[in-house]
Formats: C-alpha cells, sequence, structure tokens
C-alpha cells in the first residue's frame, strides 16, 4: 500500500509541472540565417526552453494556429513575377513537436504579411502588404486549405509619400464574436471592418474609421471582455482605443506607444493585451527598441502610461506571452535573438530572465500547449 500510495502521488504532483510545458512557434525571415519555421518547448514556471524541430519554408512572417492546435498556417511573404504571395498548411505533431507540410495556396496579392484562423477553424484571412488585399480561404476538414472564395481590393493612398503611395493592409482579425473581420490599412489610414459570413466566408457590409493621416495603422487587438478595441499605428507611434458595439467603433482615446521625449525615428509594430485584461503592452523599433506597458482601466477601456522596457536588442517586430502570462518574449529581429522577460501580474512590469533563444531574423511567436 505504501508503495501504491507514493506512486500515486508522484503521478499527482508531476501533472502541474507537465502542463506548464508548452510549444513555441517562431516564424522568420528566411533572407539571412534561417530556414523557415522552429519549434521550442517552454517551460512556464521556469522561463526555460528546449529546440524541438524546423521546417523548411519561406518567409514564414506570421503564424497561426487552428483551434484544435492539430495545424499551423503561415504566411510566405514574397511576391512570385506579380502572382502573389502564399500561404501554407501544416500539420503539427503535439507528441514530438514535428511540423508536416500539406499544401499551399495563393494568398490573393504580394506579399501577404499576416494571417488568421477563425473560430471555427474553416477558414483563413492573409493580409497582402504590397497590393493592398484581403483574402478568405477555405480550410478543409485535413487541415488544407483551398482557393480563396473572398478577395477585397483596397483603393486610395495617405499623406506620407514614401510609405502611403498606395493601400497597404496590414492585418487581418476576427472578431471575438466571428462576426466581423478587422484589417488595418497602413496605405490609406483605415481601420477597415466587414461583416464575416463564417458559412460561406464572404466578406459584406464594408465599414471603416478614419486615423489621424499619416498614422500608417498596423495591428490590433481586442481586449479579454471583447468591449474595447486597441489599434497600433506605425508611422506615429500612436495606440488609438475604442469602444466596440453594436453600433461599431467609437474611438475614446489616442495615446503615444513611444517612450516620453522621444526623437528618434518611429516604426511602432506589435500590440497585445495581457491575458488578465490588465495591461497592454506595444513594441516600438526605430532607435527606440522598447515596449511601452500601460495600465487599462477595466470600466472604461482607458490606457494610462506606466513605464518602456528596453527588449535588449535591436527592432522587435513581435512579441507574445506565454500561455501562463507569467512571461513576455521579444523577438528582435535584428540582432537574432528572443529576449525571455517575467512579467510582474501586480505591476505588469518586464525584468530580464537573462534567458535568449538564439535564431536568425524572428519576426513572429505563437503557442501550442503541451500533451
Amino acid at each position: 500500500m505504501k508503495i501504491s500510495s507514493c506512486l500515486i502521488l508522484l503521478l499527482i504532483l508531476s501533472i502541474p509541472a507537465f502542463s506548464q510545458t508548452n510549444y513555441l512557434l517562431v516564424g522568420t525571415y528566411t533572407s539571412g540565417s534561417s530556414k523557415g519555421i522552429y519549434v521550442y518547448r517552454f517551460n512556464s514556471a521556469t522561463g526555460d526552453f528546449d529546440s524541438v524541430s524546423m521546417i523548411s519554408t519561406p518567409n514564414p512572417s506570421f503564424l497561426d494556429i487552428s483551434p484544435d492546435e492539430k495545424y499551423v498556417y503561415a504566411v510566405h511573404e514574397i511576391a512570385q513575377g506579380g502572382n502573389g504571395g502564399e500561404v501554407a498548411a501544416f500539420s503539427f505533431n503535439k507528441k514530438n513537436g514535428q511540423l508536416s507540410f500539406i499544401n499551399q495556396q495563393l494568398s490573393g496579392g504580394d506579399h501577404p504579411c499576416y494571417v488568421a484562423v477563425d473560430k471555427t477553424g474553416k477558414w483563413i484571412a492573409a493580409a497582402n502588404y504590397t497590393s493592398g488585399s484581403l483574402a478568405v480561404l477555405p480550410v478543409n476538414k485535413n487541415g488544407s486549405i483551398d482557393p480563396a472564395v473572398s478577395i477585397v481590393q483596397h483603393e486610395g493612398s495617405g499623406v506620407n509619400t514614401e510609405r502611403q503611395k498606395g493601400p497597404h493592409t496590414h492585418s487581418s482579425v476576427f472578431s471575438p464574436d466571428n462576426k466581423f473581420l478587422f484589417a488595418a490599412d497602413l496605405g490609406i489610414d483605415r481601420l477597415m471592418y466587414y461583416r464575416f459570413n463564417q458559412k460561406t466566408g464572404k466578406l459584406t457590409d464594408t465599414n471603416f474609421v478614419m486615423t489621424e493621416p499619416g498614422s500608417g495603422p498596423r495591428h490590433c487587438t481586442f481586449h479579454p471582455n471583447k468591449k474595447f478595441v486597441y489599434l497600433l499605428e506605425e508611422l506615429t507611434g500612436t495606440i488609438s482605443a475604442y469602444n466596440f458595439s453594436k453600433s461599431g467603433l467609437e474611438l475614446i482615446q489616442d495615446i503615444s506607444a513611444l517612450p516620453p521625449d522621444y526623437i528618434g525615428s518611429i516604426g511602432s509594430a506589435d500590440i497585445h493585451v495581457s491575458p488578465d485584461g490588465k495591461f497592454l503592452y506595444a513594441s516600438n523599433r526605430g532607435e527606440s527598441n522598447t515596449i511601452g506597458i500601460f495600465e487599462v482601466n477595466q470600466k472604461s477601456g482607458l490606457l494610462s502610461y506606466v513605464d518602456h522596457q528596453s527588449t535588449l536588442g535591436k527592432t522587435p517586430r513581435n512579441f507574445n506571452f506565454d500561455p501562463s502570462g507569467n512571461f513576455l518574449l521579444a523577438a528582435n529581429q535584428n540582432s537574432d535573438e528572443i529576449v525571455i522577460f517575467k512579467r510582474d501580474r501586480k505591476t505588469g512590469l518586464l525584468t530580464d530572465t537573462g534567458k535568449r533563444i538564439k535564431i536568425g531574423n524572428p519576426v513572429c511567436l505563437k503557442w501550442i500547449g503541451g500533451r
């Protein structure tokens, strides 16, 4: 009985530690030393990691995961002689952390830079930066993708003659209720949102909000309470906060994502709300190389400045929280490493753990739960 009881106790004690290990998937630019998508095991109790696998694929600069975590979708941020970029589908084996290529389809435009899976797992949306288009592609039961059923071409330009000569769709984000698809367009200073038919994949009832001229909308994210939308604008380094309701989007605040008194070049990149909804984080490139930290008023959605944390590297294009919310990982594209920070849940502040994942041109971080 004593041996049996000890074995049971050991099994019980081992369960929490085992569940704290998740897979980290890293998308990269393959113009340097990287070759594709890299997979690591990450321990959310310690911040330790181990390299697991890699699959070669061209410029997988953005990834997304199916709701059942069986499939991974990646853009190929390319333009093949005017024929457009691609979206590729991969299966993921949770037992060994291996990716296997399934198929790929044209993305409906040049240089796709963002891909999102809808809540049903039956559709993916791709944002094509250079051509300024948005495409919706069907997903089959085996995870493979079919040609796009809906392609929307944005039109127009902006006041920044270097960066806004035409439309540049930079993100595609499904609303939490799966009824809308949001698309931030850097080239025309608009956050577009379309009614999404999850039976047909069609986009209808075009709506948009205009941002400040020359602001360059890039990425948007929803608060966990689903009431607030936060938009990061690349060219001015501004965060715009909106109420989201049946009547649409209502601007409630503009606040700078940049450090106080910053005067260098601007290139804000990524934006996320912490899993607990208490803090918002936004990354800044240029000479800043920081992550801005803001406290979120849970009732109003308004942001209050907390601090800025150096990413301890160059060009933090993307960052993300581990599934526990205990760590924030910053992908420093031009210093070829991912910096692991410990996150204080009470203050929102970040502390360097001293741990680094060495990898060429990391630009996207996504998570899949452990077995």
